[in-house]
């Protein structure tokens, strides 16, 4: 495990748009093929892949790359456990579809809710 003072040690991340795989293994003090495999792992992570299948990283991926470390390396997470820890924290967005079924559910319910109240 690493010195979590490590983590104190980590350049700031710069203002860009985005980032390369290089760039961010820099950053965060990673090697490219572990950042390769962490998407794998972790569904949160998923880096905008352009020409060539080249990966960019935005700044909220340097972010949650870094939470991800702090997770595996200092706290001594395993790889799951880091998952399902980072689940419970950064749940992924709903779709649009499945939101809008949740909203139009939640309507019908009120609806039903003031018939009754009617009573």
């Amino acid at each position: 495990m690493l010195d979590p003072a490590d983590n104190l040690e980590l350049p700031p991340i710069p203002s860009k748009r985005y980032f390369t795989i290089g760039e961010v293994s820099d950053l965060c003090a990673v090697k490219p093929h572990v950042l390769r495999y962490w998407e794998q792992e972790v569904p949160q992570l998923k880096p905008v892949k352009r020409r060539g299948n080249r990966r960019y990283y935005q700044r909220h991926d340097v972010v949650l790359i870094r939470q991800i470390r702090t997770l595996l390396y200092v706290e001594g997470f395993t790889i799951s456990g880091a998952r399902n820890k980072l689940a419970l924290e950064n749940p992924e967005p709903l779709d649009a579809n499945r939101a809008k079924t949740i909203q139009e559910l939640i309507s019908e319910l009120e609806g039903v809710l003031r018939m009754l109240d009617e009573r």
